[in-house]
């Protein structure tokens, strides 16, 4: 793969083709957007054009300089993720840790890229480190990044690849070269997702929807737990003011895990905005085999109710991404929900 294979990001990788074509190649650069977008294999893309002895600034893809850099395994390229990504990657075991593997960057993490960074270059005429979930630098990292950014060192491009750009410090998104990579189109992931999983054209092209334009998202999606999307609505919908305990049981059933939550509630999410459609009078039902409970569901509710439940929904999924239990964020939602239909 090069820069020219990154498919979906017009925008983002004709500015990075320009900036090399140009010679203007900027010390840091900060990957901004949703994930499974293509932020990282536009990383690799760029380390490989910045490093190929066959295609200088272009990248060949196929060298063994271009290979090792997919691989992770170039001297001149320095990867940096949280330790618990590495262990998800395959790139290291849990037993390789004294203790549970961090979910965020570390403070050593980022001395020991400085270090790494301070040497001369093996084999290229510049050093490229690439910052997977880089807003999972901890507060000590991002402070201790700040001061490379601040002095950078010579002939060294740095990449940040940041989901959540507003959870790393301004004076780091100041001295960075921002570029910002959307959701893809959801035609493209389907049919991405339907070559690659074998799925039939309607689970492809839900799981496209679901997954908001990431390709990674709906790659991973649980097709098993796609199927059990009507049961999902169902339960959700014949949930009551004056009985708590079929919330509770729903939160306990889908809260069990971080992924299994975060499914419950794109199904619910995407749900949402159906009924809301569907009350506007719009098409682009995602669940169009549902079509005739959204309008009964957009019959009796207000446009202030469905702004609420839209609301409370992305608020759970912020709160899972940021560490909180997935089971009490389900039931926070639920009983929020319910609490404000008994009033």
């Amino acid at each position: 793969m090069t820069l020219a294979t990154v498919v979906g990001q017009p925008r983002a990788i004709d500015a990075l083709q320009a900036a090399l074509r140009s010679g203007a190649v900027h010390h840091a650069y900060l990957f901004a957007g949703p994930e499974g977008v293509g932020k990282e294999l536009a990383a690799v893309g760029l380390a490989q054009a910045l490093t190929c002895p066959e295609q200088p600034d272009v990248g060949c893809g196929t060298c063994a300089s271009c290979l090792r850099i997919v691989k992770g395994t170039h001297p001149d390229v320095t990867w940096v993720m949280p330790d618990e990504e590495r262990v998800s990657r395959g790139l290291a075991g849990r037993s390789d840790f004294t203790g549970t593997p961090s979910r965020d960057i570390r403070v050593e993490q980022i001395r020991g890229l400085q270090e790494r960074l301070a040497l001369h270059g093996l084999e290229s005429r510049r050093k490229v480190a690439i910052i997977t979930s880089a807003h999972r630098m901890n507060d000590q990292a991002q402070n201790a990044f700040l001061k490379t950014l601040e002095e950078p060192p010579s002939d060294t491009t740095l990449i940040l690849v940041a989901a959540s750009m507003d959870r790393l410090l301004p004076t780091i998104r100041s001295r960075c070269s921002k570029v910002h990579f959307g959701p893809l189109p959801v035609d493209l992931v389907a049919q991405r997702v339907q070559q690659e999983r074998k799925l039939d054209p309607q689970t492809a092209a839900l799981a496209a929807v679901m997954a908001g334009g990431s390709l990674g998202r709906a790659l991973s999606l649980d097709v098993e737990g796609l199927a059990q999307r009507k049961e999902i609505l169902q339960r959700f919908e014949a949930l009551k003011p004056d009985d708590a305990l079929p919330a509770l049981r729903f939160a306990e059933e889908y809260g069990g895990s971080r992924e299994d939550a975060e499914q419950a509630l794109a199904i619910l999410s995407l749900w949402t905005r159906d009924v809301a459609l569907v009350k506007a009078g719009a098409e682009g039902l995602a669940n169009l085999d549902l079509k005739e409970q959204a309008r009964a569901v957009a019959a009796r509710m207000s446009e202030t109710e469905l702004h609420r439940r839209t609301w409370l929904i992305e608020r759970a999924l912020g709160a899972i991404a940021r560490n909180g239990s997935p089971r009490l964020q389900l039931e926070r939602m639920l009983l929020e929900l319910l609490m404000r239909e008994v009033r």
